[in-house]
């Protein structure tokens, strides 16, 4: 018998406990990504999303995107008395204290969280929040660490989501579409908020008309609903390619009754989390600070959304989102992505 290989698989299932006790909590649990189960989430294959290959500014071609760059952390599903909005400034919230515990038990333990906060446009003001995690550090001068330190322009036009319908009725189909492709920046109004070990994007869907009155339609569905949530850096250059997929979360049948109300700290709590966050990520933070009010010289935009809603006969309905503050290329890239989706 192999003692040391077994000791060592009991390490590494010790370094991860965390990250399930996490998983396995939150308001809807985490399912098999086998059909069986509804009100939760769960992590869909690479195979689902097609990204931009290592010549597509040549050629054009998207392949499947592999294995993802981060890993699944958590999921919670949210309503509050206000827009919920820097959970992971919340000293309370269940993923602070676990990575706030982790960090005091183990000071060599350094996990990254990023967090993406999706605010539904509702009177009670639901969020769905899907959290990942990094164990490594990021390569300097990757896009990754580019992105991170970049300002709130830069990440506007590189934040990417892919929307891909896993399961819906004909109105939310015919509605949505079947696949969509969005630089968040440009059709959303995104706030970034950052700490030393942390990056969450606030994506308030309301600031749209178009994303607003789709979501609406929507979310009257949303218990027999599934969909598949990938969220990328946007390739550019040649070195930047192929693309990779930094997470990605399946929607399943979710229940608005189940949604946990989010308590809110206190004004003195959630500042002072707020002021550690912004002096332990100082290198990065100067930069943000300069720039946080700075419209996009390149023309993407600060992210308020668009009213415009253009024409949608290729069946790409939330495409509508990103049509009315992308460019041709971009929806020229939408389009080629919807022949490629297959059910």
């Amino acid at each position: 018998m192999d003692y040391q290989n077994e000791e060592d698989e009991f390490e590494d299932a010790s370094e991860y406990d965390w990250m399930e006790k996490i998983k396995s909590t939150g308001a809807v649990p985490y399912l098999e990504l086998d059909g069986s189960g509804r009100n939760g989430w769960a992590t869909p294959t690479g195979d689902r999303f097609m990204v931009r290959g290592p010549n597509y500014l040549s050629d054009k071609v998207k392949i499947p995107a592999g294995e993802f760059l981060l890993k699944p952390l958590g999921f919670d599903w949210m309503k509050g008395s206000t827009k919920i909005s820097e959970v992971l400034n919340n000293p309370n919230h269940r993923i602070r204290k676990s990575i706030d515990e982790l960090a005091m038990n183990d000071p060599d333990a350094k996990p990254f969280v990023w967090a993406f906060n999706l605010q539904l446009p509702n009177k009670d003001n639901y969020c769905a929040i899907i959290y990942f995690v990094s164990l490594e550090p990021v390569e300097d001068g990757s896009l990754m660490d580019r992105f991170l330190k970049g300002d709130d322009s830069f990440k506007n036009s590189r934040l990417k989501l892919i929307a891909n319908m896993a399961k819906a009725p004909w109105i939310v189909r015919t509605a949505v579409g079947e696949q969509a492709i969005c630089i968040l920046g440009r059709a959303l109004k995104c706030k970034y908020v950052t700490g030393s070990d942390f990056i969450e994007v606030d994506v308030d869907i309301g600031s749209s008309i178009v994303a607003n009155a789709i979501v609406h339609l929507a979310f009257g569905y949303v218990t027999c609903l599934t969909v598949d949530l990938a969220f990328l850096l946007e390739g550019q250059s040649e070195e930047e390619l192929p693309e990779r997929i930094l997470g990605a979360i399946r929607f399943v049948e979710l229940d608005p009754a189940s949604a946990e109300v989010y308590q809110m700290p206190s004004d003195g709590e959630f500042g002072e989390a707020r002021n550690l966050g912004t002096r332990l990520w100082n290198p990065f933070g100067i930069s943000q600070l300069l720039h946080q009010n700075n419209s996009d010289e390149s023309g993407s935009g600060s992210g308020s959304g668009s009213s415009r809603v253009p024409s949608s006969g290729n069946g790409s309905g939330l495409q509508i989102v990103a049509n009315g503050s992308l460019d041709e290329a971009d929806r020229e890239e939408s389009d080629e992505s919807n022949k490629s989706v297959k059910w």
